[in-house]
């Protein structure tokens, strides 16, 4: 299966402007072979090929004087340019046609090189792991790494991308096989929420930590001083950057409280079983700040590849299951109960539940129903039973373990 590891990256002056210029000739790329598709398009002719862009937006353009400049990258920024313009495209024409999953995919759009995020793609001939810690990228030079933790095995790929508020990682993309975990008799329900961020169907509660809501304060004041600076000046590109910072720090400590509290849950049990919640429906309620605070979509993802990377059992629950309005001691249906609700008698059995504990009591109780159907598509029965080779696309997260001595891999360095 395939794992993302994240690293932080400090380039030196002359390697950001060489970085720069990357970026910016590989958006150069993307927008004028997506230029030529949609005049193509326009005009009734045929859909053109990725060879016959190559040669004109590539290799020919290098020699015009407009484009010179694409010769400064390397060759390989370039084309990963182009493959990912394909790759936009097929999964477009994939979700035209129902072959792809999940929601409908718009065409691919123009870059602007206003976007705050960056980034660059290249595979294993245009970048190298020195002996001494550094990060060769072709054209670029040796990028000093802040190495948080060992790699498992050499990488295949490697993403360089520059955020909003001016940092620069490197995003290796590496091939591993399952860290088998020992077995567990324990077994999970869980129940996502807002009062508390998930409760476990052994009783346990996992507070809501609100980091947007405890950084509010201090992001509306930034805001503010953002507002009143003129526009295209210093001082107002100095005030987005800060503004962009607090941002990050909230997304960094909400993401890495989505690791740890996955990562314990995997651990501690055989199976997971967690409710399918429309989170993108109820982004557009008056509830919308506390629900992408709470960042569901992104701890059940983790969820999701952390049990196939650890030969877990892992199951969603269909939304429409009404996990609040059955009785987990009897079964009887006391229909639905508004939200201020948190406590209820059984009309049935007069057994009294807590609202959040009973709904993960019947979500664990529906997930084992599903499995033992055979309906659930687990990411993780293919690799545990050793007999297919269906591959785990590989998280925007980071990913793996804290280096805790392990010998040193083949083409990995010294740290």
């Amino acid at each position: 299966m395939q794992l993302r590891y994240n690293y932080r990256a400090y380039p030196d002056a002359s390697q950001r402007r060489a970085l720069a210029s990357a970026f910016g000739c590989a958006r150069v790329v993307w927008n004028d072979c997506l230029r030529d598709r949609k005049e193509a398009h326009a005009a009734g002719l045929p859909y053109v090929k990725s060879a016959e862009l190559s040669r004109l937006r590539i290799t020919q353009a290098k020699r015009t004087e407009e484009r010179a400049w694409l010769a400064d990258v390397s060759a390989v920024v370039l084309q990963q340019s182009l493959r990912d313009l394909d790759t936009a495209y097929k999964n477009f024409f994939d979700s035209l046609k129902g072959k792809r999953q999940g929601r409908k995919v718009g065409p691919p759009r123009y870059k602007s090189k206003k976007d705050t995020r960056q980034s660059i793609r290249l595979n294993i001939n245009a970048f190298s792991l020195q002996a001494n810690g550094t990060v060769y990228v072709a054209k670029v030079g040796n990028l000093k790494v802040k190495w948080s933790r060992r790699l498992p095995a050499a990488p295949t790929s490697l993403t360089v991308t520059k955020d909003s508020c001016g940092r620069y990682f490197l995003s290796f993309v590496v091939d591993t096989e399952p860290d088998i975990l020992p077995e567990v008799e324990a077994e999970s329900g869980i129940d996502l929420g807002l009062s508390a961020f998930a409760v476990l169907s052994d009783g346990r509660k996992i507070d809501s930590p609100r980091f947007l809501r405890r950084a509010e304060k201090k992001l509306k004041r930034l805001q503010r001083e953002l507002s009143r600076k003129a526009k295209g000046s210093k001082n107002r590109a100095k005030a987005r950057m800060k503004v962009a910072r607090q941002h990050a720090k909230v997304a960094n400590r909400r993401r890495d409280f989505h690791h740890k509290a996955s990562t314990q849950i995997i651990r501690d049990n055989q199976a997971v079983y967690v409710e399918d919640l429309a989170v993108s429906g109820l982004g557009r309620t008056r509830l919308a700040k506390s629900v992408h605070d709470a960042g569901w979509s992104t701890f059940v993802g983790m969820l999701q590849y952390k049990a196939a990377l650890h030969s877990r059992t892992f199951a969603k629950v269909d939304r429409a299951f009404p996990s609040s309005q059955v009785c987990s001691a009897c079964g009887f249906r006391d229909g639905p109960k508004p939200l201020h609700v948190r406590e209820w008698t059984c009309g049935e059995c007069h057994a009294v539940h807590d609202r959040d504990h009973n709904a993960a009591r019947n979500v664990l109780f529906e997930g084992r129903r599903i499995v033992a159907a055979g309906r659930a598509e687990t990411l993780n029965a293919s690799w545990s039973a050793g007999k297919t080779g269906t591959k785990v696309p590989a998280q925007r997260g980071e990913a793996g373990s804290p280096w805790k001595g392990q010998t040193t891999q083949a083409g990995i360095p010294e740290l």
